[in-house]
C-alpha cells in the first residue's frame, strides 16, 4: 500500500497548483452553466411555478423594483450549481483520488456516484408530492374571514425561497445514507451504535421535518417517514459492507 502512495507523492507547491487548477475548472463550469441557465431562467422558473398553478394560484407579484431581476439571477445560480455538480464532484475526486489507496477509492466511489441520485430523488419527491400538498394547505386559508375577503398574493421572491427550501431540504435529507455510511467507514460510529440510537434518530427525523417543512402534518410526515426509511437503509448497507470487509480480511489469513 505504501508503494501506491509513494507514486503519487508531490511537493506541497505542486499540490497547491493542482488545487488551483481544479478550482479554476469548477469556477469555469459554474460560469458556463450560469450563462446557459440565465438564458433559460424564465423557462426554469416556469417549471418551478407549476405546483403553484396546479394549486389554483395564477398570480405572483413583486413589490420591489429589482425583485423580478434578482429572482432570475437566483434561479440561474441554483440551476447552474445543480448542472455543474457532476463537474465539481469529478474535479474533487481527481484531486483527492491520488492520495487514496486502491481499496479506499473503491470504497468512496460508490458514495460519490450515489450522491446526485439520492439528491435528485429527494428533490423530485419534494417537487411532485410535498410542495403541492403544502401549497394546498397554505392556500386553503383564502376566502371570507369575518366578512373580509382574504386573498393570497405571494411575492415572486418568497415563492422562489419557499420552493428552493423544499427542493434543497429534501435533497440534502435524502443524503442521510451516504453520510452514515461514510461515518461508519471512517470509524467514527459503528453499526451497533447506530442501531442503539434508532429511537433518537426517529425523533431527529421528525425534528428535521418540522424545521424544513410548513406546519401542516402531511408535509412533515412526507419528509420524516422517508428519513426513517433511509436510516434503516443505511443500516442495511453498513451490514453488507461489514460482511464484505470481513470476507476480504479472511482471504489473506486463509492464504497464510
Amino acid at each position: 500500500m505504501s508503494d501506491e502512495l509513494d507514486e503519487t507523492r508531490a511537493p506541497l507547491l505542486d499540490h497547491l497548483i493542482e488545487l488551483r487548477r481544479r478550482l479554476l475548472y469548477c469556477i469555469a463550469a459554474i460560469v458556463v452553466a450560469f450563462a446557459i441557465s440565465y438564458y433559460f431562467a424564465e423557462d426554469i422558473f416556469s417549471f418551478l411555478v407549476q405546483p403553484l398553478l396546479s394549486a389554483g394560484q395564477t398570480k405572483l407579484i413583486y413589490t420591489e423594483i429589482f425583485e423580478a431581476f434578482f429572482v432570475q439571477i437566483k434561479v440561474a445560480f441554483f440551476a447552474a450549481m445543480m448542472v455543474s455538480f457532476p463537474v465539481i464532484a469529478n474535479q474533487l475526486w481527481q484531486f483527492v483520488a491520488p492520495g487514496l489507496y486502491k481499496s479506499e477509492k473503491r470504497a468512496l466511489l460508490p458514495f460519490l456516484l450515489a450522491t446526485p441520485v439520492l439528491f435528485l430523488a429527494g428533490a423530485s419527491m419534494a417537487y411532485y408530492i410535498a410542495v403541492p400538498m403544502a401549497l394546498h394547505f397554505l392556500l386553503g386559508f383564502q376566502g371570507d374571514v369575518g366578512g373580509v375577503n382574504q386573498e393570497a398574493l405571494p411575492a415572486i421572491g418568497n415563492y422562489l425561497s419557499f420552493i428552493m427550501q423544499f427542493l434543497f431540504g429534501f435533497g440534502i435529507a435524502f443524503l442521510l445514507p451516504v453520510l452514515l455510511m461514510l461515518l461508519e467507514r471512517a470509524g467514527i460510529v459503528t453499526r451497533q451504535q447506530l442501531v442503539s440510537a434508532r429511537r433518537y434518530a426517529i425523533v431527529g427525523a421528525f425534528a428535521i421535518a418540522a424545521v424544513l417543512t410548513p406546519p401542516d402534518v402531511g408535509s412533515q410526515l412526507l419528509l420524516a417517514i422517508p428519513l426513517c426509511f433511509l436510516y434503516e437503509l443505511a443500516l442495511i448497507g453498513i451490514w453488507f459492507t461489514e460482511r464484505r470487509r470481513a470476507r476480504t480480511a479472511e482471504k489473506p489469513a486463509a492464504a497464510e
